[in-house]
């Protein structure tokens, strides 16, 4: 049985990691959070020193690192917490993680580019974060990239699964109203945590170390990705398509959001025969369970 630590386990993503491993069998989980619960180790990854004991006591073989301060528009006003959740945090997780000779999965994003492109990205282009939470998870890269010996980094974007999410928003939204406005000229791709959990479960024995893009397949804007949530879900309720600009006409947000987030796995398909699924058909799987 191996160990593996587990940080923010009650997020989406730690939810499912933790459905995707038990179901595998052969892990032992030991789930950390901030907050205390029924099973929970509580966990501040800011502390050095605390992560750096529990790691000591556990002496896992590996460490996933789902933690992340991920409201985007709050960081713009609250850098240093932002810098010590999605900074610190993974720093202290790799310093810790090279202490008791522990793989190290951390989870990135999107955010780290400019979002300005005009082709899929690839692990190897330019980053340049324009939001706090974009260069904040940029910074945590870097400290894992630093402090760590075995690590993969993830990013990930426009992720849903068991959690407050865009999908759910969208949906308790069609039961109160008629029509919504959703942007159209903000493209990516909807990922699902469950094909997110699979990717880490494939790499976790592997050494296949370094940086990996890790979205499902294919790309959307946000007002195509709310018809098809629609559509499967059986709602009538009729989306406006507007542009980014009419939408923050009416709605105020303090960080900017990329125009273009669509990632290529480009590491994965250079290095491994693991496939995402095609993001039509993971809406589709997770709809059916949510629903």
């Amino acid at each position: 049985m191996e160990k593996i630590i587990v940080t923010g386990c009650n997020g989406q993503l730690g939810r499912a990691i933790n459905k995707e491993l038990l179901a595998a069998g052969g892990y032992e989980l030991v789930n950390t959070d901030v907050f205390q619960g029924e099973g929970i180790t509580p966990l501040d990854i800011t502390s050095v020193d605390a992560v750096l004991a529990l790691t000591k006591e556990v002496k896992p073989a590996a460490i996933i690192n789902c933690a992340a301060y991920t409201a985007v528009d709050k960081q713009e006003s609250d850098i240093d917490l932002s810098y010590k959740i999605n900074a610190i945090g993974p720093r202290n997780l790799a310093i810790a993680a090279t202490e008791v000779g522990a793989k190290l999965v951390h989870v990135s994003t999107d955010y780290v580019f400019d979002g300005n492109g005009t082709k899929p990205y690839i692990e190897f282009d330019q980053t340049g974060p324009v939001s706090v939470y974009g260069k904040t998870k940029l910074a945590g890269e870097e400290m894992v990239k630093q402090f760590a010996k075995d690590f993969f980094i993830l990013r990930t974007a426009w992720l849903y699964g068991d959690g407050k999410n865009f999908v759910k928003t969208m949906l308790g939204l069609s039961e109160k109203y008629d029509e919504v406005s959703v942007v159209k000229d903000q493209l990516g791709t909807p990922t699902s945590t469950k094909e997110l959990a699979k990717a880490i479960h494939y790499l976790l024995p592997t050494e296949n170390y370094g940086v990996f893009h890790a979205t499902c397949e294919g790309d959307t804007n946000w007002a195509d990705f709310t018809e098809e949530i629609f559509r499967l879900a059986g709602k009538k309720t009729k989306v406006n398509h507007v542009t980014t600009a009419e939408y923050l006409a009416k709605n105020t947000q303090a960080a900017p959001r990329p125009a273009y987030s669509i990632l290529e796995n480009y590491m994965f398909k250079l290095t491994s025969d693991f496939m995402f699924a095609d993001w039509h058909d993971a809406i589709e799987d997770y709809l059916k369970e949510l629903l």
